[in-house]
């Protein structure tokens, strides 16, 4: 994976202005640790840094390529899954290629079919081609945004960036924050409207989207949308195409020519990836694969099951391992490190974001990271095939919300009646549920509780999912780590999109085709474990750092904080210890010591970001 950034102006000579952008570029090293590369004409200038991964000597960039009198330039951040089919049908149209990388295969693709070119690209995806002829710039993001693309048109000039960070390098970008943006933050937050940049006048290319910039216009289309249709096929057909499905995405995301790893918590999920790659491996001759878990310090002594977390990990880990032969690191996190982390993690994320959920990531890919450059993640099954507690719960299902959500009623305490009457928070989260819910594609004659269900699948892809996807890329490119989703693969979703519930419930088990599609995969205890989500910190010690830390933010009179919180309310939570969070405000994790955790962050945020509130 890379980071790109860049700065278009048709209007003035950008040349003596390379140096910003150098330093724009530079904000974006941890992404791309290993080269960096800036081009530029009088009125372009692109960055990029470079993470290994594939080629290394034939696909650095900005890559250059030429036909007549256009030329082409390209940044790129991410990784092409059909790289081979895509090389043999360019080179049957006349094109030659130095290297093997899929950045020359991209630039290629996009000079022969132009932004029609991305409908043919299977992977996860952010990209930027300028032609000096036209003086245009093409942009375009993967289908579920699992790469990051951030813009903003200031005075006719097109500046953008992988991460907020690059645009915010510019010195015509302000840190300012409007109604919208604290809206995004206190009642959405950690999850964010598709597109919304939080910043003002910074937007982010949706999931699924071309752009292109051209005479001072912008102009977006959607090249892809879920399409809703009949399921005709059955059981049995059904079970063996979505294991079909799901063994060609792994096999396609395990190309590597560095050091290639899976995350494995002895889930579900994770232990499918993990066989179905121990068995490539094995028949690749590529040695053992090395697997990652993570676990908290005092999490043996203070685990206590519940209805989110039924089970611990260690003993299905150490199965799974075991079955499958890889060399198993076994990553436990300290608490105070933890609680560290947390300032790293909002830094990396540009934003608040999911406390410490975020910040053990952080941690836990950096100890990844010493042994490999490339993981394979379980993320994103639950969404796909419908795992979480939401689908089934009856309240949760028939809430006319975001269903991770529901406890905003208890959260909105904490806020300043200032910063309420400001955001008005119910208005703001009623307005962007709605206007999901009027996108979802529907089928007509379709019965009314799958038509629900459609809607709480569609709620999950454009939303959840995404704070997810943009966690996991955060958190693993701040350290250098490529993380890959194969449970993301545009062609498993479009066709479990339409599986209907019974059929993904078979066996009267959540997930039921993916466990049916995975027998004789896995061993029984694992094919059948209850769902378990990403492990969180069960040690006390953490609750009486976070708090002890809230507290003296609280009583710090320069805090940007103050103004948007109920000092009262919040200084007696704190002192009692956040009992009244005993539920998930957010998700299925986060809960008291998450929000004080999530409270530092947005302290933080405001002050190393100098926000302005207008």
């Amino acid at each position: 994976m890379c980071g790109i950034t860049g700065w278009i102006d048709r209007n003035q000579d950008l040349t003596p202005y390379r140096p910003i952008v150098e330093d724009m570029t530079q904000t974006l090293a941890p992404r791309g640790p290993d080269a960096k590369g800036i081009w530029h004409s009088p009125h372009a200038i692109l960055g990029h840094r470079r993470l290994i991964v594939i080629d290394p000597t034939g696909g650095n960039q900005p890559m250059i390529r030429r036909r007549g009198d256009e030329t082409f330039v390209l940044v790129y951040n991410g990784e092409l899954y059909n790289t081979p089919e895509l090389r043999a049908e360019l080179i049957s149209r006349g094109y030659t290629y130095q290297g093997h990388s899929d950045t020359e295969v991209l630039l290629t693709a996009y000079m022969e079919w132009g932004a029609k070119c991305v409908e043919k690209l299977n992977g996860i995806f952010a990209f930027a081609v300028w032609n000096d002829k036209e003086e245009s710039l093409f942009l375009a993001r993967d289908r579920f945004g699992v790469k990051p693309l951030f813009y903003t048109l200031q005075d006719g000039s097109f500046i953008f960036g992988s991460e907020l960070k690059a645009l915010l390098a510019h010195p015509m970008v302000r840190p300012e924050v409007d109604a919208e943006g604290l809206a995004e933050i206190f009642a959405l937050g950690p999850s964010r409207t598709p597109g919304h940049g939080v910043f003002r006048n910074i937007a982010e290319v949706k999931p699924g989207y071309c752009l292109l910039f051209k005479d001072n216009l912008i102009r977006t289309k959607r090249y892809w949308v879920l399409e809703s249709k009949e399921h005709t096929d059955d059981l049995e057909t059904t079970t063996a195409k979505v294991r079909q499905l799901l063994e060609d995405s792994i096999r396609r995301q395990l190309v590597a020519d560095v050091p290639v790893c899976t995350l494995l918590s002895g889930g579900l999920d994770s232990s499918a990836l993990t066989a179905l790659a121990a068995t490539v491996f094995k028949e690749e001759g590529r040695g053992p694969l090395h697997t990652f878990s993570i676990d908290y310090e005092g999490n043996d002594r203070y685990f206590q099951a519940s209805h989110f977390e039924p089970t611990a990990d260690g003993p299905y880990i150490n199965l799974v391992s075991d079955r499958y032969k890889t060399i198993h690191h076994h990553i436990k996190i300290a608490t105070d490190k933890l609680a560290e982390a947390l300032i790293q993690a909002t830094l990396a994320r540009d934003l608040p974001g999911m406390a410490d959920i975020d910040s053990s990531l952080l941690l836990f890919c950096r100890e990844i990271k010493k042994e490999a450059t490339v993981a394979q993640s379980g993320e994103c099954a639950d969404e796909v095939f419908g795992g979480y507690p939401w689908y089934r719960d009856e309240d949760a299902f028939n809430a006319n919300t975001f269903p991770w959500l529901r406890g905003f009623d208890r959260r909105k305490k904490i806020f300043s009646a200032e910063l309420l009457d400001y955001i008005k928070p119910e208005e703001y989260i009623r307005r962007r549920y709605e206007e999901t819910i009027a996108e979802v594609p529907r089928l007509p004659g379709e019965d009314p509780i799958e038509a629900r269900r459609r809607e709480i699948f569609y709620l999950n892809f454009n939303w959840f999912m995404a704070t997810l996807l943009e966690r996991k890329d955060r958190m693993s490119m701040a350290t250098g780590l490529e993380i890959r989703v194969p449970f993301c693969d545009h062609h498993l979703v479009e066709y479990v999109w339409n599986i209907p519930w019974h059929m993904k419930t078979c066996g009267g088990k959540e997930k039921g085709i993916l466990r049916r599609a995975l027998s004789g995969v896995l061993p029984n205890e694992i094919l059948y474990r209850r769902k378990s989500p990403y492990p969180k910190t069960h040690n006390p010690a953490y609750m009486a750092i976070v708090r002890e830390h809230l507290l003296h933010i609280l009583h710090d009179s320069s805090s940007p904080l103050l103004p948007l919180v109920n000092l009262t309310a919040l200084r007696k939570m704190a002192q009692s210890g956040g009992d009244v969070f005993d539920r998930p405000w957010f998700g299925q994790l986060m809960k008291g010591p998450q929000l004080f955790a999530f409270l530092i962050q947005v302290d933080t945020w405001l002050r190393e970001y100098k926000i302005s509130v207008i």
